[in-house]
C-alpha cells in the first residue's frame, strides 16, 4: 500500500517508517501540511499528525476532503474530546492518540483499508444519462447511438463528473483529479475544456454549473 505520512517529529517518523516498511507499505514522509495537499495523489492512505509546523492538521484535513476521498488516519498527541470529534466530523476515517501501540496502528490501517475497498467495490463503470452513455473503462462516449470524439482532457473532466452523477462536485476536485493539484493556474484551462465538452455533447442540461462551488452531471429529469 502507498502511505503518505505527515509527521514533523523526526524520531516518531523514523519509528513509523520502519514498522510500515517491515509490513510491506511503501511510505512517503512529509513534514508540512502544504506538502500533503501537493503529494496526496498516488497515495492510498494518509497518516496525519495535527501539530504540523505550517498548517494545523484539521485545516489540512478540511482542505483535503474538498478534493479527495482518500483514507485518513489521524495520529496525534491531541486526545481531547473536541479535537477527536472535529477530526472525525471533518472526514477522518480513524483517530489515534499518541503514544500508539504499533500493532494497533497496523490493525487500524488494515481496517480502514478494508472499509474503503468495500465502499469502492460496487462502483459502476458505465454511466447513462438520457441518451448519453459513458464507458469509463473504454473511455468512450455515445450519444443517441453516435460516438462523441473527445480529447483526453475533455474525457477526464467528464469522467470525474460522471463517476459522481447527480452529485455536486467542487471545481477544486475536478482540477485536482484531472491536473494533479487544485491549481488556480489551471482554472482557465478547465473553463475552455468545459465549453468544448458542452458543445460536443450538445445537451446543455447534462452539465450544470453550481455557482460558487462546481458542477453536476446528470439529467434533472432522470
Amino acid at each position: 500500500m502507498q502511505i503518505l505520512l505527515a509527521e514533523d517529529d523526526d524520531g516518531v517518523a523514523a519509528a513509523l517508517l520502519e514498522v510500515l516498511y517491515d509490513h510491506g507499505h511503501d511510505t512517503r514522509r512529509v513534514r508540512h501540511g502544504r506538502e500533503v495537499l501537493t503529494y496526496h495523489r498516488g497515495s492510498d492512505l494518509l497518516l496525519l499528525d495535527l501539530g504540523l509546523p505550517d498548517i494545523d492538521g484539521l485545516d489540512v484535513l478540511r482542505s483535503l476532503r474538498a478534493v479527495s476521498d482518500m483514507s485518513v488516519v489521524v495520529l496525534t498527541a491531541r486526545g481531547d474530546e473536541r479535537s477527536v470529534v472535529r477530526g472525525l466530523r471533518l472526514g477522518a476515517d480513524d483517530y489515534l492518540v499518541k503514544p500508539v501501540r504499533l500493532a494497533e496502528l497496523l490493525a487500524r490501517i488494515d481496517a480502514v483499508t478494508r472499509r474503503s475497498a468495500a465502499r469502492g467495490a460496487p462502483e459502476a463503470r458505465k454511466v447513462r444519462a438520457g441518451d448519453v452513455e459513458i464507458d469509463l473503462d473504454a473511455r468512450r462516449v455515445v450519444a443517441d447511438g453516435t460516438d462523441i470524439e473527445l480529447t483526453t482532457k475533455e474525457f477526464d473532466i467528464l469522467a470525474v463528473l460522471a463517476a459522481r452523477a447527480g452529485t455536486a462536485v467542487s471545481r477544486e476536485q475536478v482540477l485536482d483529479e484531472v491536473w494533479g493539484e487544485a491549481q488556480h493556474a489551471r482554472s482557465r484551462s478547465l473553463d475552455v475544456h468545459l465549453t468544448q465538452l458542452r458543445t460536443k455533447l450538445d445537451r446543455p442540461h447534462l452539465l450544470t454549473t453550481i455557482r460558487g462551488f462546481g458542477y453536476r452531471f446528470g439529467d434533472a429529469a432522470d
